[in-house]
């Protein structure tokens, strides 16, 4: 298996090269140069396996230059009972109406992050141990990103990580689970601005070839092709768990800002996952609602962009959404050609761009691609977030309730719809008390963070400046230090 950028570089690279690298040198993102189809025979032989398993028979389809038995190896590691919290990995908890919800958030920071970040920290040390290499790690997040590499990345050798967050725009607790580690691996960057401010800065650093390569700079945000890749094992476990057999079909709702989660469903679906709907939900930062709607493609700026009740959503450039207009234009030579010039100079000189009536019209088709979205408002979230516990004695967090608003809006008769839970409610507990009342119980944490916010604190702010931070990576992260 071989990848190719989503902007025309077609050099050959294997994943273990892509792993390291993040963007591709033409500012593109990696693809598979095609998707392995799975036919029923495979689909009936995996419906048993345990969730390990089941990352190691989809993994390898992707990657061909790790041995089997060490990617096994990782795959086990990596998907324990110890590590989240059940043998399931990923329950499914029924919620009537044909929904379930699937619980992503049981790892170590509560999010659905860290379904493919714990695989991540493993996939890098195994790597650069086999190079004898080192790696700086530049991330950008919203909230949850941050924490789920942080904590995947703590402590390995050879590993340096650099994470930037918008100062003042995470939760108390997410901002408590970043900053109150004190790794010296670790290096929390708090940028003036919002987070697309923090992407930007992610990518101008990635552009600059020269430092990138002098300065060892990799990634984990969802850019990074393995990341996402971890990511579409979970489809898989939703559906085999929500159906008996293989002639059934189901849809998934998806809470979205990036478009990284719903697009490794959209990667399931093209192996041949038997997907009726992928099912977009936005918070009021509804660029990619908008998209689905219309075929405009409209990025807002810091000041358009809304602080919202679920801020790991306030994303108005998704960075993932390159890969599906590269496959909804055909996946060749022709469609990078197009999305070189879409995501590169039309992007940059207009804001945004429209997809012509015959680039748009699979996107709106069921039998094409299978998207549907909505958008979710603060007082949805409330509702949502009350409802769900009145009538199933489930609390849900607030990106969660955008996903499980925007699902009952798009339920069909006979199709299961399976909710992705992205983080668990004590990430947010001022909204959940919000929505609940003084009288209902706080969202319950494990007890290893019952006392996160009063932790002491370690970050450093800065300006919203690629140099700046540049000059930080220079000065504290260089391959010798990430590998002492």
């Amino acid at each position: 298996m071989k990848y190719l950028s989503t902007r025309g570089d077609t050099s050959p690279r294997g994943f273990c090269d892509i792993l390291l690298e993040g963007l591709a040198p033409d500012g593109g993102l990696y693809l598979p140069t095609h998707y392995p189809k799975v036919d029923a025979a495979t689909l009936a032989r995996w419906r048993g396996l345990r969730y390990a398993e089941l990352a190691f028979e989809i993994l390898q389809l992707y990657i061909d230059d790790i041995p089997p038995a060490d990617l096994r190896r990782l795959c086990e590691a990596t998907y324990t009972e110890r590590v989240f919290g059940t043998p399931q990995i990923v329950p499914l908890k029924p919620l009537g109406e044909g929904l379930f919800l699937e619980a992503l958030s049981n790892g170590p920071t509560l999010a659905f992050k860290d379904m493919a970040m714990q695989l991540l920290g493993q996939l890098l040390e195994y790597e650069l141990a086999r190079r004898g290499e080192a790696l700086n790690i530049l991330g950008a997040t919203s909230g949850d990103t941050g924490s789920a590499a942080e904590y995947a990345m703590r402590g390995k050798r050879g590993v340096n990580v650099f994470m930037l967050s918008p100062a003042g725009r995470m939760s108390p607790f997410q901002q408590a689970q970043m900053f109150s580690l004190q790794d010296a691996n670790i290096h929390n960057l708090a940028i003036a601005g919002v987070f697309d401010d923090c992407q930007d800065i992610v990518k101008a650093v990635s552009h600059d070839l020269a430092f990138k390569r002098r300065h060892r700079i990799g990634t984990v945000n969802s850019i990074n092709w393995a990341r996402l890749l971890a990511q579409v094992v979970y489809y898989f476990a939703g559906y085999f768990q929500a159906t008996k057999t293989n002639a059934q079909a189901v849809s998934f709702a998806v809470p979205s800002g990036n478009f990284g989660n719903i697009c490794a469903g959209h990667v399931a679906r093209q192996m041949g996952l038997p997907i009726r709907r992928l099912v977009l939900a936005t918070n009021e930062n509804d660029v990619l609602d908008e998209f689905f709607r219309s075929g405009r493609y409209r990025v807002r700026g810091s000041a358009e962009t809304c602080e919202t009740s679920s801020p790991s959503m306030d994303i108005s450039k998704a960075s993932n959404f390159e890969r599906f207009v590269f496959d909804l234009l055909g996946h060749d030579a022709a469609a990078a050609v197009r999305t070189r010039e879409l995501f590169g100079p039309t992007l940059a000189r207009e804001g945004g761009f429209t997809l012509s009536a015959t680039e748009f019209a699979p996107a709106t088709r069921v039998d094409g691609f299978g998207f549907a979205s909505g958008r979710s408002t603060h007082a949805d979230r409330l509702a949502t977030i009350r409802d769900t516990w009145a009538r199933h004695r489930v609390m849900i967090d607030t990106h969660t309730a955008d996903g499980l608003k925007v699902a009952r809006e798009q339920l069909e008769p006979g199709v299961p719809m399976i909710v992705l839970e992205t983080a668990l409610p004590a990430k947010f507990e001022a909204t959940i008390r919000e929505a609940l009342g003084p009288d209902a119980p706080p969202p319950e944490r494990p007890p290893a963070l019952r006392e996160l916010e009063s932790r002491p604190r370690r970050f450093t702010a800065m300006a919203a400046d690629a140099e700046a931070v540049k000059r930080y990576i220079e000065t504290h992260g260089g391959p010798a230090a990430a590998a002492a």
